[in-house]
């Protein structure tokens, strides 16, 4: 349960408290309590602390009260570390002493079964109804290093902004949080917050989201979703992320099956349609990632490098093997290796002619290791080139002497040309030992470190993407039409609507009776296909309803007695609305097209390969439905299957962007209809380029 009632105020004043309250104090080691008290005074909170400890008069130096009923009013900041039993009489208290919000670390709640969701509940509604902010319970709490605040358990150390851009974090996993702060840290980046939310009773990753995007002293934004308790406003608080120039980048298990059953034993939650979740999240500018080494690699980068990186990568190497697997590997994750410019390729081809031959990757052959000044004399000319966007080191590091030979010259070089362009360095050499005082020296130059080239491209190609994506502000509002009666719409009058907002069938007329389908065939042309209609009959191809290819009126005669003998003996008792009469179209390729009103997430639009393939192979994209048709054109040709669309084995080109029209328009459709529940439109039949496209049948299901 999201906090409908509690306000960004009151959030903020949790957040940055000038008083705060430890119910649970305790002097024991090892306790909950004094972690708390032990982190409180290593960060030297500077507001006042109130212990309450009904066994204690006084805990090192500092007196006690019996009860949290004994507070003064108006405490901002509660942190509840006492057993589940005594949880319920604690946020009582701090509901009637008007707390701004408590952090509750206990488990056995919602997670555990439906007597803990329900004191969960009630402990929510009390939080509620007194305008509280609550964090948990099963959490972690927050440490906010620019409040000087830390109401964790777990020994954390003060690590000042001084200035500097800084990353804020939010997991619903505390451990995850704990994870993703200690990693940036040792890579010498700030956190400005970083919060465990946990069971979210009331305050949930949203609302912390919220404040993190007005917070003065965040950049970026970290998130690890187990489950969105409000999607639609998630990717409205992504928008304003997006708006406010700070990138979001988000870690969301739930892929698979197994995935989203672990998330609901640990949180108690349901989790989403990942595929609907990340096209509609990338559509409003989230970064989602996959991986948790990942989401820190990539924070970083962002945190690092606040202008837009505009051209490819450049990868400067020492290893002509590894030249070749990073052309490979880049080509996999869609990052751009530009070819030098002339300028750059006069300049570095004349540093050492015959050896060194100005490629992207451009590899230094054995003489980096003779003359490590190569690094400098390469990196600079490639920072002039107007296409290159980011320089990538990929040096072997293969022992400690090596180490400060090669690396010394990039820290000079650093140093004295001020690197307007990102520059990272990525080692050959995983667990090989170097110096901390030389990766110290390249991260307070502001130069990435990593161990692994691999993970480092992975990284940068999340980070390239992010300025490559469609911009949100193309988003569109598309106004509701009148709804639909609720119920499946056969094909034949689901057509009729799809044809209005633009996608194109063949000719077809309803009948009800053989003679009027032979007419309908005269009209429209042999040969022609019967297709049964009704309601009830979802998949009339497994009842038989489904006549393909009579060529004359004698035909259709003895296809309309077969359709029916067929669809009574699959079906008994079934009554049909009456038959399509369709013209057989021309052979192409097959697509699936699909939509549907997502219940969490809103509307969403998935085209893939049609026909047998659709379910066999499960080519598939899912995308946002307002994307224009050239963006939809683009994530055809992303499909494994692209081929397809050739030109492939003799065959012309098809008509990709008459496809791309047909997806766009049942996009908007969709979006016009929030009362549908799904459209299916299987196959879509693609012709030669020039020649179009069209729907051979469709459904509609409305809630």
């Amino acid at each position: 349960m999201n906090n409908p009632h509690a306000t960004r105020a009151a959030l903020a004043r949790f957040l940055r408290p000038t008083s705060l309250a430890l119910i649970g104090a305790s002097a024991t080691p090892g306790s909950l309590g004094a972690g708390v008290l032990g982190n409180l005074k290593r960060f030297e909170f500077p507001g006042q602390i109130h212990l309450i400890n009904p066994n204690r008069a006084e805990i090192d130096g500092q007196p006690c009260l019996k009860s949290a009923w004994d507070l003064p009013q108006a405490i901002d900041c509660a942190v509840i570390a006492v057993p589940q039993a005594f949880v319920l009489d604690a946020v009582k208290a701090c509901a009637a002493k008007g707390v701004g919000g408590a952090v509750i670390f206990g488990a056995g709640f919602a997670e555990s079964g439906e007597a803990g969701k329900a004191l969960q509940d009630e402990i929510a509604q009390i939080a509620a109804d007194a305008g509280m902010a609550l964090e948990g319970p099963n959490c972690l709490g927050f440490v906010n290093y620019v409040a000087r605040v830390a109401t964790t358990f777990g020994a954390v150390a003060p690590f000042p902004l001084e200035g500097r851009r800084a990353v804020g974090m939010v997991s619903q996993s505390g451990a995850m949080a704990s994870v993703m702060r200690a990693a940036l840290h040792a890579r010498g980046v700030p956190v400005s917050l970083y919060a465990s939310t946990g069971n979210e009773a009331l305050t949930g990753l949203e609302d912390f989201l919220e404040f993190l995007i007005s917070d003065e002293s965040t950049n970026v934004i970290s998130l690890v979703a187990e489950q969105f308790r409000d999607p639609r406003r998630f990717l409205t608080l992504a928008r304003d992320a997006r708006a406010a120039s700070k990138p979001l980048v988000l870690l969301h298990p739930g892929r698979s099956a197994a995935a989203r059953e672990a998330a609901q034993t640990h949180t108690g939650a349901m989790s989403g349609d990942w595929d609907v979740m990340r096209a509609l999240s990338e559509r409003e500018g989230v970064v989602v990632v996959e991986t948790l080494e990942e989401l820190i690699d990539v924070a970083e980068l962002f945190v690092r490098f606040p202008k837009p990186m505009k051209g490819g990568a450049a990868i400067l190497t020492d290893s002509g093997a590894y030249k070749g697997m990073a052309l490979d590997y880049c080509q996999t994750l869609g990052l751009s290796l530009p070819e030098p410019g002339a300028a750059t390729k006069a300049v570095v081809n004349a540093i050492a002619p015959d050896l060194i031959h100005a490629t992207n990757p451009l590899d230094l052959t054995a003489q980096a290791l003779i003359d490590p000044h190569l690094y400098r004399k390469t990196i600079e000319p490639f920072l002039n080139d107007d296409g290159i966007g980011c320089v990538v080191i990929a040096g072997i590091i293969s022992s400690p002497l090596i180490a400060p030979r090669k690396m010394q010259p990039i820290i000079d070089a650093a140093r004295e040309l001020n690197f307007q362009k990102p520059v990272i360095f990525a080692m050959l050499g995983d667990e090989a030992p170097i110096q901390d005082e030389i990766v110290d020296s390249l991260r307070a130059l502001n130069v990435p470190f990593f161990r692994s080239p691999e993970r480092c491209l992975r990284a940068l190609a999340a980070f390239s993407a992010f300025y490559n994506r469609i911009a949100p502000t193309t988003r569109k509002d598309v106004p509701a039409a009148p709804p639909l009666d609720s119920g499946v719409i056969a094909e034949h009058a689901a057509k009729a609507l799809l044809a209005k907002a633009g996608v194109p069938a063949p000719p077809s007329g309803f009948a009800s009776t053989a003679a009027q389908a032979q007419e309908i065939a005269q009209s429209i042309g042999y040969p022609v296909a019967l297709k049964a209609q009704a309601s009830a009959l979802a998949h009339k191809s497994d009842a038989g309803g489904v006549i393909l290819n009579l060529a004359d009126s004698d035909a259709l005669a003895q296809g309309w007695e077969q359709l029916h003998a067929n669809v009574a003996k699959a079906r008994p008792g079934l009554a049909l609305d009456g038959v399509l009469v369709e013209a057989m179209s021309r052979r192409g390729v097959e697509l699936i097209f699909g939509a549907r009103n997502d219940p969490d997430w809103g509307p969403v639009l998935v085209v893939g390969l049609g026909g047998v393939l659709a379910e066999a192979l499960h080519d598939v994209r899912v995308l946002a439905p307002d994307l224009d048709e050239a963006a939809i054109a683009d994530e055809l040709r992303k499909l494994k299957g692209a081929a397809l669309l050739g030109p492939f084995r003799g065959q012309a080109p098809r008509d990709v962007k008459a496809a791309a029209r047909i997806a766009a328009r049942l996009g908007a459709f969709i979006m016009e209809h929030p009362e549908i529940a799904e459209i299916d439109v299987n196959p879509v039949v693609v012709f030669a380029d020039g020649e179009g496209a069209i729907a051979l049948d469709a459904l509609i299901v409305v809630r």
